[in-house]
């Protein structure tokens, strides 16, 4: 009779690891399957989602806590919460936008990378000029530096998405979508107007500055419908 074979079986093979989702919308491959390190739209727009948020949380911590639990105590605080909400919807605005825009890109090329980081660039000064325009009341000066950030991200804007455009082609779905781009356009002209009018009135540049952002606030929906 044989002697029983105390061998232990083999283990059972592992499971196969199955690639996350989110991780391959970050990463491109190369014809062979392996991974290949380049930047896609999904990276670009998530790289660009950080600085985004970043900006935000850096405006509201310029909103200070009274020392005092009286509304009266608040009263210092209404410009510079002004100023946070219209930077705000701003950023909301590009964020938005920004997330179409990158939804139509096929692929990310050196001349998108770096006007990607142009308009990040303007983007990151809102905490800056938000928080002077509020600590001096809407005065002159700090109001129309605020609108020289509005002009030159809004310029960043259009050169961003015409280099896009240039990329995929003047047939593809993107530059059907925005056509002749004449919002942007606009913007950029009330924009320029405003920075002038600042040393008018600075309320008459804060007004537009407003109307712009009224302009915006809807999604784009050339790039939804398509």
């Amino acid at each position: 009779m044989p002697a029983p074979d105390d061998t232990p079986p083999d283990p059972a093979p592992p499971d196969p690891v199955r690639p996350d989702p989110a991780a391959a919308a970050l990463v491109d491959t190369n014809p062979d399957g392996g991974p290949d390190a380049v930047m896609t739209p999904g990276r670009l727009e998530a790289f660009s989602d950080g600085v985004i948020a970043i900006a935000i949380t850096i405006m509201v911590l310029e909103l200070d806590v009274p020392d005092e639990a009286t509304l009266d105590a608040l009263r210092p605080l209404v410009p510079v919460f002004l100023g946070y909400v219209l930077s705000f919807v701003y950023l909301g605005i590009y964020w938005n936008n920004h997330h179409h825009l990158l939804k139509r890109t096929t692929e990310v090329t050196g001349g998108i990378l770096w006007a990607n980081l142009h308009l990040l660039f303007w983007l990151s000064l809102f905490p800056f000029a938000t928080a002077w325009v509020g600590q001096n009341d809407f005065a002159t000066t700090p109001v129309a530096v605020y609108g020289v950030v509005l002009l030159c991200a809004a310029i960043a804007y259009f050169i961003l998405s015409t280099t896009i455009v240039h990329h995929e082609g003047r047939d593809s779905a993107l530059a059907r979508a925005l056509g002749r781009d004449r919002k942007g356009k606009v913007s950029v002209v009330l924009c320029a107007a405003a920075v002038g009018l600042a040393f008018v009135s600075p309320w008459i540049a804060v007004a537009i500055y407003v109307l712009v952002a009224l302009m915006w606030l809807v999604p784009d929906r050339r790039l939804e419908r398509r």
